[in-house]
């Protein structure tokens, strides 16, 4: 056993212990620990946009609010508001066969939860599980993301200022902390991440029986509908793809155009970045990528692509007139690094990609879009459904009747229509995943009840009628088992 494996498990025993001599967690001590966090982000939000603009080299403060402040304090707000209600116990019918007794559903704490949280959105994505986590009353453990060592660090520092070990904890670590953290017998483990690694994520909590959420990735298709505008799609399109320069778990991974529309589309997608970003490089509204390494894997899934023949546009960068040209693997076109070594990308769209090659079998997270193009919508929803379910799919159109098709004929994550990315804010819609794109949901009321024990509650009534089915069986068994076969 290491010294963080030992670290880990007196940590994850004190908040067990604490856990289970106070099963019964009151609304007011819930609210008092989800009041304690929103003053936190009020007092540090700014510290905080600092940290994160450090660890990606080039993200304004504004980007962070928008894509992390603004939803977590969203969040807290609705939180606080219902919680009473998500708290109270849920009356059920009572089938005629069991009357008079009564059932109800009662919301109880798990125990300890335990979240693992990705970089790309590095404070949204931490403390949106640990929202939900306290609501429902539980301890948490939290293990940031290494890849951005600033915010995690001011992160567990804030965190510790404000909450007692037993309560809410933070742990630093690499990969390999992470695994061991990944094997404590959690209650629940809430994981957002890659599929390759909520794969593994997944094997160590079976090994506890722990019950997993795991938030993945997938590749997103947005499909453009003839009946659509596509300078508007276009414009909804650059803004998903392009938030955090792809780096998001929901943007669009590749377009489904109808044939013959891709100068069209490619036109108006240049537009629409010249539109929110006068320029590329140096503007710190485009959020640089997360480290070199990734950078190459980009470079090198465009390299791969382009050598197996398909045709790469880039948005033209450095000016305040973008405009697409051909995409070259010169630095000085395709991207430029920061003080901190960190990279901005052009975003590429990409024509007549191989089949087989990467870019279209892996999720991309960066500022690269393939065009495919098909003749019938049957040809695209069997494109969409030939591989392994998304997180989330996007659809711009007019006609109501191939918007139903899709709808009925696909299955995904979550679906927003004329739009991108939108449905991850509205907190009445479960975000989630299904299949490869992860499984469980949270946001809002979900939130609750998947770190919550729904616990069934039968009252028994004193006039029951069950003892009537009791042995020994006879004459009246067989009349009562007639009479409820008619009124089933």
């Amino acid at each position: 056993m290491t010294s963080n494996d030992t670290f880990l498990r007196l940590a994850f025993n004190a908040q067990h212990a604490a856990s289970r001599a106070q099963t019964d967690v009151p609304l007011s001590l819930r609210r008092e620990r989800l009041l304690r966090i929103q003053a936190m982000l009020a007092r540090h939000d700014q510290a905080l946009a600092l940290a994160v603009q450090a660890d990606f080299g080039v993200r304004s403060a504004q980007l962070t609010e928008v894509a992390d402040l603004f939803l977590l304090r969203a969040m807290l707000a609705q939180t606080l508001s219902d919680l009473p209600a998500w708290m109270k116990p849920v009356k059920v019918p009572t089938p005629l066969y069991l009357q008079p007794s009564r059932g109800f559903v009662q919301c109880q704490p798990l125990g300890v939860v335990g979240v693992i949280s990705p970089w790309n959105y590095p404070l949204q994505l931490s403390l949106g599980p640990v929202i939900c986590a306290l609501a429902a009353g539980n301890r948490v453990m939290l293990k940031p993301s290494e890849l951005t060592p600033a915010t995690s660090a001011l992160l567990a520092e804030l965190i510790a200022n404000d909450f007692a070990p037993q309560e809410l904890t933070v742990f630093l670590g690499d990969a390999k902390l992470a695994a061991e953290f990944s094997s404590l017998p959690f209650d629940h483990l809430f994981f957002t991440g890659s599929t390759t690694v909520g794969r593994l994520v997944a094997q160590n909590a079976a090994a506890n029986l722990t019950p997993t959420t795991l938030e993945l990735g997938g590749k997103s298709p947005c499909i453009v509908d003839l009946s659509c505008d596509i300078t508007s799609a276009a414009i909804k399109i650059v803004h998903g793809k392009l938030l955090n320069a792809g780096q998001t778990c929901v943007a669009p991974d590749y377009v489904l155009l109808p044939a013959g529309q891709e100068a069209a589309f490619s036109q108006a997608f240049a537009q629409a970045v010249a539109d929110m970003y006068p320029r590329i490089l140096g503007n710190p509204d485009y959020a640089a990528i997360i480290s070199e390494r990734h950078h190459a894997r980009l470079k090198g899934l465009l390299h791969q692509a382009e050598a197996g023949g398909a045709r790469l546009e880039a948005m033209a960068v450095g000016q305040t007139d973008v405009t697409a040209t051909k995409y070259s693997n010169d630095a000085s076109q395709a991207s430029h690094a920061s003080h901190t070594g960190q990279s901005q990308m052009a975003p590429v769209l990409v024509f007549n990609a191989p089949p087989d090659c990467a870019l279209l079998t892996e999720e991309i997270f960066g500022p690269v879009l393939p065009v495919l193009t098909y003749d019938t919508l049957d040809e695209a929803i069997q494109y969409i459904n030939a591989r392994a379910r998304p997180l989330a799919l996007y659809w711009f159109g007019q006609d109501t009747q191939a918007q139903d098709q899709v709808l009925a004929q696909t299955v995904s994550g979550g679906v927003c229509i004329n739009d991108t990315l939108m449905h991850l804010v509205h907190l009445n819609l479960p975000f989630g995943g299904v299949g490869d794109s992860g499984w469980g949901s949270y946001h809002g009321e979900a939130g609750f009840k998947r770190l919550s024990h729904q616990k069934s509650v039968l009252v028994q009534s004193r006039w029951a009628s069950g003892k009537l089915l009791y042995p020994p069986y006879g004459q009246r068994f067989d009349w009562l088992i007639k009479a409820f076969k008619r009124w089933l």
